[in-house]
């Protein structure tokens, strides 16, 4: 797999969105002044972070992060960018587990002020593993680490999904919860294929994705268990560390009630992505991080669960990834950083990974070093 050019990550203006930041800060905390406004480089293409300072006698922090939703005129990601959905899930995952997430000060539905619904959240110090170049690359300081650190971090981070997991009361969840029919695993892969359509609606379809949901259909768990909360987005790149403990868990905006393994198979699948990008590169990577073995054995050391159906779980999780890739992709095509090729599964950059999944030999690819 050969990286594709970055798409950019945003269509607004800082300096702008800095001055309507203060404007609007003096409405909830009189004389107070945003300084110090960036947009980080990391800047998903979702919805957008910027940090700043608040300059006030009594802030509640000083340093400051600001999630704001994609501007729907910049051809978004996903279809909706719920805020107070997000807002929400930060304050129960707060208020019902140790799970370290950033603590939540303001929200903003009125998209008046910044063009779009935000809120405001305090700026935790430490570092994320990047995702661009990806930390698996030879320069990252997760590559250069030691083989025990990087041991200290994946137990640390599995500790932290087992916690979230177990200790956050589902049942206080619900408004998380997809729209429609089944049980949860079911309106998890409906919503999924809802997003599908809306991806493809007026453009090229794709057969490699088509074929991985029927797959799926033809590997649908027998027993999927009790729902949990998921974190949705389940990956070391949204958690800061200081050193190689997490000290804030990141990007709540696909979070649901799901079976453990919704949570598992992204956390494994994510990785094995920067994986074989690295490998597709010519580099080694980190072959031992995040190995399925290893994350299914801890997981289950921590919770008294045995994860099940994992093959079902991580072609979920790259079936997910590649309709996310896919529109990304078609983003690209939308602001001619990229053109539309006769097939359009060679838009999504992890095909290859996908299509063995269809057919059921990536793990064993991977278990011989292929």
């Amino acid at each position: 797999m050969a990286p594709a050019p970055r798409p950019r990550t945003t269509t607004r203006d800082p300096g702008e969105l800095a001055r309507r930041l203060t404007a609007w800060l003096g409405t909830r905390l009189p004389g107070a002044k945003a300084t110090g406004v960036t947009v980080p480089a990391s800047n998903g293409m979702s919805s957008e972070t910027l940090l700043f300072e608040l300059e006030h006698p009594r802030p509640p922090v000083r340093a400051c992060a600001l999630r704001l939703a994609a501007d729907p005129a910049a051809y978004t990601v996903f279809p909706e960018y719920d805020m107070v959905r997000q807002y929400r899930t930060l304050r129960l995952v707060a208020e019902h587990s140790d799970v370290p997430v950033p603590r939540v000060l303001w929200l903003e539905e009125d998209p008046g002020p910044l063009g779009a619904p935000f809120f405001v959240m305090e700026a935790v110090a430490g570092r994320v593993p990047p995702d661009v170049m990806p930390y698996t690359y030879e320069g990252s300081w997760l590559h250069a680490a030691s083989d025990g650190d990087r041991e200290r971090l994946e137990a640390a981070t599995l500790g932290v999904l087992a916690r979230l997991h177990d200790q956050v009361p589902v049942a206080e969840a619900g408004f998380l919860a997809p729209p429609g029919e089944g049980d949860p695993l079911r309106r998890h892969v409906s919503a999924q294929r809802a997003y599908y359509a809306w991806v493809v609606d007026g453009l090229a379809r794709s057969p490699l994705i088509e074929a991985a949901f029927e797959r799926l259909e033809r590997m649908w768990p027998r027993d999927p268990g009790d729902p949990v909360l998921n974190w949705g987005d389940a990956r070391i790149g949204n958690v800061v560390y200081d050193g190689f403990e997490p000290v804030a868990v990141l990007d709540w905006e696909m979070a649901a009630p799901a079976p453990r393994e919704v949570d598992l198979g992204w956390t494994v699948y994510l990785h094995r992505f920067f994986q074989d990008l690295t490998v597709g590169s010519g580099q080694r990577g980190l072959p031992e991080l995040l190995r399925r073995d290893r994350v299914e054995a801890r997981y289950a050391r921590l919770t008294g669960h045995t994860p099940r159906d994992m093959d079902f779980y991580t072609l979920y999780a790259a079936l997910r990834h590649a309709i996310v890739m896919l529109r990304i992709a078609y983003r690209q095509a939308y602001f001619g950083e990229v053109a539309v090729p006769a097939d359009p599964d060679a838009l999504i950059l992890h095909h290859d990974t996908l299509r063995a999944m269809v057919r059921g030999d990536y793990w064993d690819r991977v278990d011989r070093g292929d």
